[in-house]
């Protein structure tokens, strides 16, 4: 192996990803995919990014491709390496993000030996992709990355899993990569969706929950036009991939995570009208208590799945109802200033400081998941900004993703809003913000406990934590120091225990460049 031919099957693979727009590599390779890492060694177009767990991968490829609205490839070592990976790869599904994993395994002639990494590596990746292929000769690897890329690339967006043998990648190759193609366009609204979906709409009661591109801010506007012609109700789904957020834009209300908040919101519904959102349904099942959300026979009519063009659907439902151009304006959040907080450092005066010292264009990233609930109501009235969030409820998706969007939108200040829990999950992210030189505020919400866990053994009703459920549900004995922690990983730190002291810390991450983090001890 010593001559290896001028082309090889990996650098097939790596120009057809550059060709079809792919020019971003988040990985963690191994010795399978060492001939992949040579060719991506050839293409200065191509930007690789070091995760040092595949959970980072998967999680910062998620986070660029919400933000660059185009799929980044991450590359994984084999079948436990996609397995690291797949918990982060389950909320990018969630999300409808569009991924290309690339999977390297053992070259073919070496299957028959049962290796220690040998695996299904297709059973580990159908549950989390929407397409998978393995390459079954080094020259066809430029027609299997193209049809990769535009499974990904398919309305609303997928997971496509490619399995590279070794020896494919360092195979001689003499075919051309295939060049550019576009992505295939949404899928049409249904005429007679859209009509019984208006008439819908006006009677009393009406919801209409909209999610997927309809969240940006002209699918908002319509959507916003469409219920004030009707006196519809507008809600959004419990998460969601993106929203555009802040002054200017439509205020809008999600489904409340706790069962009894989103059945009591709820609960004056007579007609859910959905545009590329799912029904709302309960987190997890609790005793004596429904899944759906929705009152008994609310009846739920699709104007557009989320495979449809939900931004035509609009546009159709703002004709057929009437509704005026400006229609949405008495939606639109207006400045309302927050004074900094003072005292008590809790979870409200910190997302009242964030609120207050946002920059404009701002993307936030929330996987604060209980301590950081008083942040979305409130931020309204933030200054513009994307609002980017844990979607598929497997922890440890909040780092890599604030990751994956500063890398997608330069220039843009991302803050992070994480618990403390969930961060240990993928840790290292941490160090390729400091490798990457990344604009990102990590806010740590630092209550020592799984506070979630805490309220969900309530809401089971198992009563009230004894000794042996606390020690798994407190982070205590010993602390975590995430001052420390963060310094060695090459991030500056801070902790702050006081209102006045986290808006100081904040002011000052937010002036500086590069990748910060502030403990906020609540």
């Amino acid at each position: 192996m010593t001559n290896l031919p001028a082309r090889t099957g990996a650098d097939l693979l790596c120009e057809t990803l550059l060709a079809q727009g792919v020019d971003h590599c988040f990985a963690n390779p191994g010795t399978s995919e060492m001939h992949f890492v040579a060719a991506l060694d050839r293409q200065p177009g191509m930007r690789c990014v070091l995760g040092l767990a595949e959970g980072v991968v998967t999680g910062a490829a998620d986070g660029y491709a919400r933000m660059a609205d185009r799929p980044a490839c991450t590359l994984l070592h084999t079948g436990p390496g996609l397995a690291n990976g797949l918990a982060n790869l389950h909320n990018a599904r969630r999300a409808f993000t569009p991924i290309v994993n690339v999977v390297g395994d053992h070259a073919t002639h070496h299957a028959e030996h049962d290796a220690p990494l040998a695996s299904d590596i297709e059973g580990l990746a159908r549950p989390m992709s929407h397409w998978v292929g393995r390459s079954t000769s080094a020259a066809g690897l430029g027609e299997l990355a193209r049809q990769a890329v535009q499974a990904a690339r398919r309305p609303p967006g997928g997971i496509a899993t490619l399995i590279l043998p070794a020896d494919h990648a360092w195979s001689a190759v003499d075919v051309a990569a295939p060049m550019f193609q576009a992505p295939p366009g949404a899928l049409p609204p249904r005429e007679s969706a859209l009509a019984e979906a208006a008439a819908a709409l006006r009677r009393p009661g009406a919801v209409l929950m909209v999610a997927g591109r309809a969240l940006r801010d002209e699918g908002l506007a319509l959507a916003a036009r469409v219920c004030a012609a009707t006196g519809a109700r507008l809600l959004t789904q419990q998460a969601n991939a993106r929203v555009e957020r802040g002054l200017g834009r439509v205020m809008i209300d999600r489904v409340p995570y706790v069962v009894d908040q989103a059945l009591e919101s709820l609960r004056d519904s007579r007609c859910l009208v959905l545009v590329g959102a799912k029904a709302p349904v309960g987190f997890f099942a609790y005793p004596g208590k429904p899944g759906s959300m929705l009152p008994t026979g609310c009846p739920v009519l699709v104007a557009s799945a989320p495979e449809e063009d939900g931004m035509a659907a609009l546009r159709d439902l703002a004709l057929r109802c009437g509704a005026a151009a400006d229609a949405h304006r008495p939606m639109l959040a207006q400045r309302r200033d927050l004074p900094l907080p003072r005292g008590a450092l809790t979870a409200s005066a910190v997302a009242q400081a964030v609120v207050a010292l946002m920059p404009e264009q701002a993307i936030v990233c929330d996987e604060s998941v209980s301590s950081g609930r008083d942040f979305f109501p409130m931020s309204w009235h933030a200054a513009p900004h994307d609002y980017l969030q844990i979607t598929g409820g497997a922890i440890g998706i909040g780092l890599p993703l604030a990751t994956g969007a500063a890398i997608a939108a330069p220039g843009r200040r991302v803050v992070a809003l994480q618990a403390d829990g969930s961060a240990m999950y993928t840790l290292p992210a941490l160090w390729t913000q400091a490798r990457e030189r990344l604009d990102v505020v990590t806010i740590l919400y630092s209550n020592r406990r799984y506070a979630i866990l805490h309220g969900e053994y309530a809401q089971v009703g198992a009563g009230a934590p004894g000794a042996n459920a606390r020690r798994l549900f407190d982070l205590v004995d010993p602390e975590l120091d995430w001052v420390r922690i963060a310094q060695g990983l090459g991030v500056e730190a801070a902790r702050a225990d006081t209102a006045e002291r986290f808006s100081d810390v904040l002011a000052a991450a937010l002036g500086r460049r590069g990748p910060f983090l502030i403990e906020a001890v609540i």
